[in-house]
């Protein structure tokens, strides 16, 4: 499997977002979710960048960004994004954000008050409640997931990751999406994220929907257990005049296991085609 890079940094309040930039054409920029990082969202990345400027980063606290003791949570992400935008000189991008990349999208259009030419969400965490079993263990025991062994750290990681995808997935993948969390820094930042999740950065933003002034596009794997497909349904009930796909054989791991079928509907919705 080719080596992902990120070649460029921003430095926001003194701690690093590594990004990069790839292709010509109308300005997109991609955000991934949790425990994601840019990596996963290179299936779309690459044919995007073929008629668009495609700008990618790792979040704050995740890949190859800072993964350093601080703030991590949606409420900072945000801000960031909205940083970056000034930082890469775009004004009004189309933006695709998938799982708490799609919430980040919501969050800055909505509180942050950032405009988009387009909004294309994929399994987005948007609708309160969310947060699974585990996510409610590790926000309650922190500290002790910290401290377990790297051995048993790293299957955990393993054994979560693998329950967001459909199908199993192919090992080289999952080693790539496991590596950043077990790098040095990794295992304390990956239930440092999961200990800032929290609803309240979706409820403060729910009430708002009915004001998304930007088309959208809504994605959503058909078997995703993470966020069941009826949250998507519910999302698009209230976003005003938005489109919704449901991408059959895929689950929250869509962007890794049907990334055609996403890309089919995702280029022509930002070239003002008909979407399939």
């Amino acid at each position: 499997m080719t080596e992902w890079t990120l070649p460029e940094a921003y430095i926001f309040n003194g701690r690093t977002v590594r990004y990069g930039i790839r292709g010509d054409g109308p300005p997109v920029v991609v955000i991934h979710g949790t425990p994601w990082s840019s990596f996963n969202l290179r299936h779309l990345i690459e044919p995007l960048s073929s008629y668009f400027t495609v700008h990618y980063y790792d979040l704050i606290g995740y890949g190859q960004s800072d993964k350093s003791p601080g703030d991590v949570s949606l409420g900072i992400q945000n801000l960031i994004l909205d940083a970056l935008l000034d930082h890469w000189g775009l004004m009004n991008p189309a933006v695709i954000g998938h799982d708490f990349g799609g919430t980040t999208v919501l969050r800055t259009h909505l509180l942050s008050g950032r405009d988009f030419e387009k909004i294309v969400l994929i399994d987005p965490v948007a609708i309160s409640p969310w947060g699974s079993p585990f996510f409610q263990h590790v926000n309650a025991h922190e500290a002790a997931f910290a401290g377990v062994p790297d051995y048993i750290h790293e299957a955990i990681v393993r054994a979560y990751v693998k329950t967001a995808a459909f199908k199993p997935m192919d090992d080289a993948t999952l080693d790539r999406i496991v590596r950043p969390w077990t790098e040095p820094g990794g295992k304390a930042a990956f239930y440092r994220q999961i200990s800032q999740a929290n609803s309240r950065y979706t409820d403060e933003m729910q009430p708002l929907y009915s004001r998304v002034s930007s088309p959208v596009l809504i994605l959503w794997g058909r078997e995703d257990t993470w966020m069941p497909v009826e949250k998507g349904q519910a999302l698009h009930g209230m976003i005003p005049d938005s489109f919704f796909h449901v991408i059959p054989d895929a689950g929250h791991l869509v962007i890794e296991e049907q990334p055609d079928q996403l890309i089919e509907r995702i280029r022509p919705f930002l070239q003002n085609a008909p979407v399939p």
